[in-house]
C-alpha cells in the first residue's frame, strides 16, 4: 500500500506543476510516460482507447485510473459497519493483501512484462486453431491446425524477454504436411526510455496489421487475409536487432535490422513468401532493412505504415535481386463496429534473370513476378 501512496502522492506533485506551479520539461513529460507505462502494467488497455495530447488531459485520466485501482482493491468486508467520517477526512488505505496480485494479461504483441508490484514473473499464454475443411465432393476433414504457447519473463525493470512457440497440425512427423515445430518468437527488450529502446532476437517483421497480430481473434475469418499471406508473408520472422520506442502523443515505431529472404525460393503461387528463413540457415551478409511507424492519437483509429528493402541473393551466386516493400493500412473502431483497411505493394528486382537462373537449377520456371499489388477494405460487426 506504500506504492499507491507514493504513486498518489507523484500524481498530485505532477498536478501541481501541469496547472502553473512549475513549467513542464522534457523530464517531466518523461515522468509522466514513465507513470503511464506503470499503470499498464496494472491494466495493460489503460490509454489505448484514448490518448490525450495534453500532459494535463493525460495526468487526469491517470488519477481517475488510480482511483479505480484503489476501489477494486478495497476488500468488501471493509464496506460492512462502516462509521460516518467527515466530508474531508481523507480515505482510508486499503490494507496490504496476503495474495499477490494475478498474473498480467499477455498478448503476442508483446503487451507483457512485469507485474504491478515489480516482482520478477513468468507471464504463459497461448491459442489453439482448429479447422473442419469441405471441398466439393469430399467429407469433411478436421485439422487441429495450430497450437501455440507464450512465455515471458522479466529479468529486471529494464530487461524483458518474449518467445512464442508453435506446433503445427498437432503431430510432428519431419515435414509440413503432418506438423511442425516452430519459434515464432524469441526476443530480449533493453528498455532504456519510452521514446528509445533496444530489441534482438527472432522477431516478427513490422509490416502490415496481422504478422504481429497473427493469432486468430486479430483477424476476421477462418484463414488470414491473402494480401496478407502472398504479398506480405504472414508469421514472416527474421533474425536481427533494432529499435523500438514512443514518441509521445501517439506516435510509435519499430526500426530493425534483419536477415535477407531467400530468391532461390521464390514461386508464383506464394510469392516471396517461400523465402522467408526462419532463424534457419540465414543469411546476415546484407542485412534487410524495415521500419514501421504508427500513429494512435486520436480514439479508436490506428493508422500505420511500413517499409522493407533488402538484398535476397546469398543462394543464387552472381545474381542478387532486390525485394522492395511499402504499405499503408488504418483500422478503426466505433462501438460495435470495426474497420479495417490496407494496401501493399512489393517489387522484386532481376526478376527475369531471377527465373531463368532458377529454371536452369531445378527445371521448372517459378514465373517469379516482377511486381505484386494487393488491398482490402474489411467491415466487421460484433
Amino acid at each position: 500500500m506504500v506504492k499507491h501512496v507514493i504513486f498518489q502522492c507523484l500524481l498530485a506533485g505532477l498536478f501541481m506543476q501541469a496547472h502553473g506551479q512549475g513549467q513542464p520539461s522534457t523530464d517531466f513529460e518523461r515522468r509522466v510516460a514513465e507513470l503511464e507505462e506503470k499503470m499498464r502494467l496494472v491494466d495493460p488497455s489503460f490509454g489505448r482507447e484514448f490518448r490525450a495530447s495534453d500532459l494535463s488531459r493525460r495526468l487526469e485520466l491517470l488519477e481517475k485510473k488510480m482511483a479505480e485501482v484503489l476501489e477494486a482493491r478495497q476488500p468488501a468486508t471493509e464496506h460492512r459497519g462502516l462509521q460516518s467520517l467527515p466530508a474531508n477526512s481523507p480515505p482510508t488505505p486499503p490494507p496490504i493483501q496476503a495474495a499477490g496480485p494475478g498474473l498480467v494479461p499477455v498478448s503476442v504483441t508483446g503487451d507483457y512484462q512485469g507485474s504491478p508490484g515489480g516482482e520478477i514473473r513468468l507471464p504463459v499464454a497461448g491459442y489453439m486453431d482448429f479447422h473442419i475443411n469441405k471441398n466439393a465432393g469430399e467429407p469433411f476433414r478436421p485439422d487441429f491446425h495450430r497450437f501455440v504457447l507464450l512465455f515471458g519473463h522479466s529479468f529486471s525493470d529494464r530487461i524483458k524477454f518474449w518467445s512464442e512457440l508453435e506446433v503445427e497440425h498437432a503431430l510432428v512427423e519431419g515435414g509440413e504436411e503432418t506438423g511442425e515445430v516452430a519459434v515464432e518468437q524469441a526476443y530480449l527488450d533493453f528498455l532504456i526510455k519510452p521514446a528509445f529502446n533496444i530489441r534482438a532476437g527472432m522477431m516478427l517483421t513490422p509490416v502490415g496489421i496481422i504478422n504481429e497480430r497473427h493469432e486468430p481473434p486479430g483477424f476476421n475469418g477462418v484463414e488470414r487475409p491473402f494480401v496478407e499471406t502472398v504479398i506480405i508473408p504472414t508469421t514472416w520472422r527474421e533474425l536481427g536487432f533494432g529499435f523500438t520506442g514512443d514518441l509521445g502523443r501517439g506516435f510509435r515505431y519499430r526500426a530493425y535490422l534483419t536477415s535477407s529472404l531467400d530468391a532461390s525460393r521464390f514461386n508464383a503461387e506464394t510469392g516471396i513468401t517461400g523465402g522467408r528463413t526462419a532463424g534457419f540457415d540465414a543469411s546476415f551478409r546484407n542485412p534487410a532493412k524495415v521500419a514501421r511507424f504508427e500513429y494512435a492519437g486520436v480514439r479508436r483509429l490506428t493508422l500505420g505504415t511500413s517499409v522493407y528493402s533488402g538484398h535476397t541473393g546469398f543462394n543464387t551466386p552472381g545474381l542478387n535481386p532486390r525485394v522492395t516493400m511499402a504499405e499503408l493500412d488504418g483500422r478503426y473502431s466505433f462501438r460495435r463496429l470495426d474497420l479495417r483497411g490496407l494496401f501493399a505493394n512489393t517489387w522484386i528486382s532481376q526478376s527475369g534473370e531471377l527465373n531463368w537462373r532458377l529454371e536452369q537449377q531445378f527445371g521448372v520456371n517459378p514465373n517469379v513476378a516482377s511486381q505484386m499489388r494487393g488491398f482490402y477494405f474489411e467491415p466487421g460487426i460484433h
